[in-house]
């Protein structure tokens, strides 16, 4: 009689550990446990802890309450300045109802996945190429508020979504280098001219300055000259100021008229008188033969002489 006792507490006492085994269950700090009694959702949400079950009428599925980060496949699309761009991004959003993730979807995961991949498709759609690049911000706003309204009734909500890349064909990009190319030149000859205005002014004041004093500009080129020195330079380039040539070119033009007038000057005093017209040689013979006096007027020609 005591041996079938020993032996029925043994048994219960088997009994009793495997149905302890079986129903004892362990809820992590960031889950939460959904009890489905025959096949229907049981009141309450199991808190974290120790729980118990009823073995083979109760299961248990555990939701994980944690930030879930979820990469979103790169989606190609044409914005609506009609460029074609691949850009991708990554989702996160956690389960703020455990009952509702299990029970009125079937895989909240894929259906964020899904709901993300349309949402980012539809937002290239509605938005320019500068906005994908610069405007960042209210993009992912715009997603955010895409993807939270149909998730709230599966018991997830989004935390944020960010746009990772935006991938542009290669024409594209050179011409956005193009074109940066273009307004950085633009700036550098903006600059470049005002600061030529800058210094054209200065130097004018300089000008001004110096015009009052003339052993300015003197002190000037000798400070030159010694700057261009320092550089111990084979060949010394030595500046002359415009206006000192210009002074020279003056003072040569003027010595030249000077030299002309002095020159017609001296030719006007020193010039002898017009020569008479040489007589010819029947005037001479005649003029001769009237000459000689009366005492040689009777002489017979130069023929008839012996």
């Amino acid at each position: 009689m005591v041996e079938e006792l020993v032996t029925a507490g043994v048994a219960l006492a088997c009994t009793g550990t495997v149905y302890l085994m079986a129903a004892a269950r362990v809820i992590k700090q960031y889950e939460r446990g959904v009890v489905l009694r025959l096949g229907r959702l049981a009141s309450e949400v199991r808190e974290p802890g120790f729980t118990m079950i009823v073995p083979f009428i109760d299961r248990l599925r555990k939701v994980n309450m944690q930030i879930v980060t979820m990469p979103v496949p790169a989606q190609e699309g044409i914005t609506r300045d009609n460029v074609t761009v691949r850009v991708d991004a990554v989702v996160y959003f956690k389960v703020v109802d455990a009952a509702d993730a299990v029970i009125r979807v079937e895989d909240y995961r894929f259906a964020v996945s899904q709901m993300a991949q349309t949402s980012l498709r539809s937002i290239i759609g509605k938005s320019e190429l500068d906005d994908l690049l610069s405007n960042r911000e209210k993009l992912n706003q715009g997603l955010e508020l895409m993807m939270d309204s149909p998730a709230i009734g599966w018991g997830v909500t989004v935390d944020r979504v960010e746009i990772k890349d935006v991938s542009l064909p290669e024409t594209m990009k050179r011409s956005m280098a193009r074109q940066a190319e273009a307004t950085r030149d633009r700036r550098a000859r903006v600059i470049n001219a005002d600061a030529e205005l800058q210094a054209s002014r200065k130097l004018a004041e300089a000008a001004e300055a110096m015009s009052d004093q003339p052993a300015a500009l003197q002190l000037r080129l000798l400070q030159t000259v010694v700057a261009v020195a320092a550089e111990k330079n084979s060949t010394l380039v030595l500046p002359f100021p415009v206006e000192l040539l210009r002074f020279l070119e003056r003072s040569g033009l003027q010595a030249q008229a000077e030299t002309a007038a002095a020159e017609a000057e001296r030719d006007g005093v020193q010039r002898p008188a017009p020569a008479a017209p040489r007589p010819s040689r029947s005037a001479v013979e005649h003029g001769a033969e009237a000459a000689l006096p009366p005492e040689l007027a009777d002489l017979p020609p130069v023929e008839d002489l012996p």
